[in-house]
């Protein structure tokens, strides 16, 4: 298996954990934290790291993922994006077994696909993105950099997202919208309308 080192140890770690297991696709060889924490270990692996001396913690073999959770702002990861680039440091895809990924989508590097998400023909999903629990991405859906696809939410078909963007669990996104930039769509929104960038949407 492929050597991987996580960053971050939260609540979103933890379920990134559980994906890469599963995959038996990985080995997990320890965590990177923040300067703050001094935990030795989390969920069972080795915290042998910290943020500010990152690029000392790997080898030529080993992948990152980046395992910081993101509601609302990117801001973090985006700072553990550009910091592991710095260093040149691969990112890994990470793609839960239970995931359906079209061979016609196109992902970048560093996002994780979490259980039964579902991604069809013709999508294409940017750098360092979270798609989370059952979360469905219809034909032809463009998803920017440093976006968070929450839980059970639905984006129809040539729905167009850009960078930064937060899209709230089970919120539907109408087929063709076009979404901006750094826009937040609050929880069990239904958007049927262009959201310009900037914004936070919630009827």
């Amino acid at each position: 298996m492929k050597s991987i080192i996580l960053i971050g140890n939260g609540g979103h770690c933890k379920s990134c954990i559980e994906i890469i297991e599963t995959t038996k696709i990985y080995e997990i060889k320890g965590i990177i934290t923040q300067s703050k924490d001094n935990s030795k270990s989390f969920m069972n692996y080795k915290v042998f790291g910290k943020d500010e001396n990152l690029g000392e913690c790997f080898d030529d073999h080993d992948d990152a993922l980046i395992c910081v959770g993101q509601i609302k702002s990117s801001d973090i990861r985006i700072k553990l994006f550009n910091l592991l680039m710095k260093h040149k440091i691969s990112l890994a895809t990470v793609i839960s077994k239970f995931s359906l990924i079209s061979s016609y989508s196109s992902i970048d590097m560093g996002s994780i696909f979490m259980h039964h998400v579902i991604v069809n023909s013709g999508a294409k999903v940017g750098v360092n993105c979270i798609l989370n629990t059952k979360s469905l991405i219809e034909h032809d859906v463009k998803i920017g950099d440093h976006c968070h696809i929450s839980t059970g939410a639905i984006i129809n078909g040539d729905v167009n997202i850009g960078n930064q963007c937060f899209i709230g669990s089970g919120s539907i996104v109408r087929e063709g919208v076009h979404i901006g930039d750094r826009v937040i769509v609050s929880a069990s929104q239904i958007v049927i309308e262009d959201i310009p960038s900037n914004t936070i949407y919630k009827r």
